[in-house]
């Protein structure tokens, strides 16, 4: 059974850092790439950054400097280190994997990804 499964969310003050985890099971994470999307109530899902298979990695615009996603193939495990977070990070924050082009992994097109966890919610106040 093939499965993506978020933890590590929580409340946070602005300015604070939290770090998400996502473990994968029934699939080598390792082969894949994988991503973090959020989506905020009343907004579109939207891509937040992607590790390739190769350890390369991709950030949306709001998170570059902010985040870094890293990922333990040992664990079959990703993560996303948070700092600096804003009110406007608030979000649920999904897992994705998929075999996907490279112009897809660049344009962190949610399209294309396959497989998803279930979220993990992050609350800035």
């Amino acid at each position: 059974h093939v499965q993506l499964v978020e933890s590590g969310g929580g409340s946070v003050p602005a300015g604070g850092s939290l770090r998400i985890s996502c473990t994968a099971s029934g699939l080598t994470s390792s082969r894949y790439c994988m991503g973090w999307f959020r989506q905020a109530p009343g907004k579109e899902r939207e891509g937040v950054a992607a590790i390739d298979s190769d350890g390369s990695t991709t950030y949306a615009d709001s998170a570059k400097g902010r985040f870094t996603i890293s990922k333990d193939n040992a664990k079959n495990t990703l993560y996303l280190q948070m700092n600096g977070l804003k009110p406007e990070d608030t979000a649920m924050y999904y897992c994705a994997a998929g075999s996907i082009s490279y112009n897809e992994y660049k344009r962190l097109d949610r399209r294309a990804f396959r497989l998803w966890g279930q979220g993990t919610q992050v609350t800035v106040s």
